[in-house]
């Protein structure tokens, strides 16, 4: 399976317009924003678990970070609500379960194969904040403001994930759990259209995809 996998253009999905789609699992449902391969794959997704929905234990030989959208999200390291945004390095594994039901966007086999970094971070009430950063990748958690112009250099890809508010694009809106992915070499050249605007970006990684 190969979606948005050419990572030399930009792609872009707005989760009002994208369908669900059935996972192996009973109660869990993915909206894919970028994938290659099957079951086991590099992939960008959100991930919708009913109440009381889980996952079978599985290792994440390629490494699995995520943020929780709604909900509370949970596995046997703890309890993880909205807001938290969770690395779990390569060779790590976990049965992931909620009982009151969760969103969350996850992302699969995208770290180096050498990181052993793990973070739990709460990120409500938290502006702007690096949450992750090595020598190939930055994620961050950032507002703006009211009108604000975002203009910046991209050398090695952006994406971005809008958690409230919403910013154009030229003439295309991004709102609420839609998502934006610039390649290497292509500017940011956003604006603020309905702020403040609050977004999870990763930046920095693509470089090595194209």
């Amino acid at each position: 399976m190969r979606i948005n996998a050419d990572f030399s253009r930009r792609a872009a999905v707005h989760f009002d317009q994208s369908e669900w789609v059935p996972s192996p699992a009973a109660g869990v449902e993915r909206k894919m924003l970028d994938r290659i391969g099957a079951e086991v794959a590099r992939a960008t997704t959100i991930v919708r678990f009913a109440p009381g929905s889980a996952f079978a234990a599985h290792t994440h030989d390629g490494g699995e970070e995520y943020l929780v959208l709604d909900g509370v999200f949970q596995d046997e390291t703890g309890d993880f609500p909205e807001g938290f945004y969770v690395r779990n390095p390569p060779k790590s594994s976990h049965r992931p379960a909620t009982e009151p039901g969760a969103t969350i966007l996850v992302k699969l086999h995208q770290f180096d194969p050498a990181d052993r970094t793990e973070v739990r971070r709460a990120t409500l009430g938290h502006d702007n904040e690096t949450l992750f950063v090595d020598t190939h990748e930055e994620v961050r958690i950032e507002t703006w403001s009211e009108g604000a112009a975002i203009e910046r250099e991209n050398p090695g890809g952006t994406e971005i994930f809008v958690l409230e508010g919403a910013f154009l694009e030229g003439s295309e809106r991004f709102g609420k759990w839609d998502w934006l992915r610039l390649p290497p070499g292509q500017p940011l050249s956003l604006r603020v259209a309905d702020g403040p605007v609050r977004v999870w970006m990763k930046s920095g990684h693509l470089s090595q995809m194209v």
